[in-house]
């Protein structure tokens, strides 16, 4: 297990990010702390959530240069808060346990904040909740499990939950789904995709993170089964009325997949019009980064290519460079100090755990990045 080196953040450090030709990539805003989700409104507006800070932020980037240029706490003493959405000038906020709505007013400040629900499954090892809107008018909240490997107790927990705006006719939409924070609607289409994290404890290369179509009704085989619908050999527990052997074959596949313990977090699909047309309806999604994998995985923003039918066809790097290979030369101790230090001072270093994404009004990419307290902002062509 080869955890990187955290590494304090530096502009210096940009030029390690590498892009595809004609992209570029700036510090939107620094200093952000526990930075996590984001929301764009239609002029401008950037709403943030902070969970340890218990708050959300309204950012502005007044002069249109790329960079925020004031920030004001607009919610505050909301424990956890994080999934954000923003409809009809309304913003829902979801924490553990709660989902919140709030006006929007013409300053860009909230009213009237009110608790929609404030009984989900308990957040244990998964407490960030988000949020999306459907097509039907329906609010969509994902639900992540509440332990590794356990069977869940709670019929909610592991789920995708699906309710009307004021958090009315909750009922489950999908079952299965250890951890799936990223999710949307494709604009093509309308199916909801979601990136699903696997179980730990699997080894290096087991399992692989899953993109998913998910669907109504259906189950997506976590606890018991793992990837293509593989049985889950150290679940040691059946489905009811079951077996794993039998169970598995009848739970959804994966559309994609890609390496084990990448942990994939924000994802949004490419609706501006500043990129090359080519990108336009790609999901990019953020990859935060393992921490219990001999070769590190993710760390770094990933793009999902859809055909014209809005179905997915791959995965490729679009930024890379959070990660490593070893720490800067001024973190490095070569030579000194007991072997245990010696051996830290030459694993790699990563100075990114990225969390959520967003389309900024002018079609920018906006990538909030929580262990240095960055929102990266990746433009094309200007």
């Amino acid at each position: 297990m080869l955890e990187p080196s955290p590494v304090k953040f530096d502009e210096a450090l940009l030029a390690q990010l590498k892009l595809p030709a004609g992209f570029k990539v700036n510090v939107f805003a620094k200093d952000m702390q526990h930075v996590r989700w984001m929301q764009v409104a239609p002029n401008g507006d950037v709403y943030v959530s902070r969970p340890k800070q218990a708050d959300v932020l309204l950012l502005r980037d007044q002069d249109r240069d790329g960079k925020m240029d004031s920030q004001k706490v607009v919610a505050q003493n909301i424990k956890n808060v994080h999934g954000l959405l923003l409809r009809e000038n309304k913003l829902f906020m979801a924490t553990d346990k709660k989902v919140l709505v709030a006006d929007v007013q013409g300053d860009g400040t909230l009213a009237g904040t009110r608790v929609l629900v404030d009984d989900l499954p308990d957040g244990s090892q998964h407490p960030y909740r988000t949020l999306a809107m459907g097509p039907d008018g329906f609010l969509y909240v994902t639900v992540g499990s509440q332990c590794n490997n356990c069977v869940e107790t709670n019929p909610e927990a592991a789920t995708v939950l699906r309710m009307r705006p004021d958090g009315s006719a909750r009922s489950v939409y999908a079952r299965g789904l250890r951890n799936t924070l990223g999710f949307a609607f494709n604009p093509v289409g309308g199916m909801l995709y979601g990136f699903d994290h696997g179980s730990d404890d699997r080894g290096d290369d087991v399992p692989p993170e899953e993109l998913n179509a998910i669907r109504p009704n259906k189950h997506y085989g976590w606890p018991f089964c793992w990837g293509d619908r593989q049985v889950d050999m150290k679940q040691q527990n059946d489905p009811e009325n079951s077996t794993r052997a039998d169970f598995c074959p009848t739970t959804e596949a994966p559309e994609l997949m890609t390496t084990a313990h990448s942990a994939p977090i924000g994802l949004v699909f490419y609706t501006g019009n500043q990129f090359p047309a080519d990108y336009r309806n790609s999901a990019f999604v953020a990859m935060r980064g393992s921490w219990n994998r001999g070769q590190p995985s993710g760390y770094k923003v990933v793009r999902v290519r859809f055909d014209a039918a809005g179905k997915p066809q791959s995965i490729e790097d679009f930024v890379t460079g959070w990660l490593l290979a070893t720490p800067p030369p001024h973190l490095q101790q070569p030579g000194a100090g007991p072997m245990a230090e010696q051996a830290k001072a030459r694993r790699p270093a990563q100075f990114g755990r990225l969390a959520g994404l967003a389309v900024a009004a002018d079609g920018s990419l906006l990538i909030a990045e929580d262990q240095n307290g960055v929102i990266y902002r990746v433009s094309y062509g200007r």
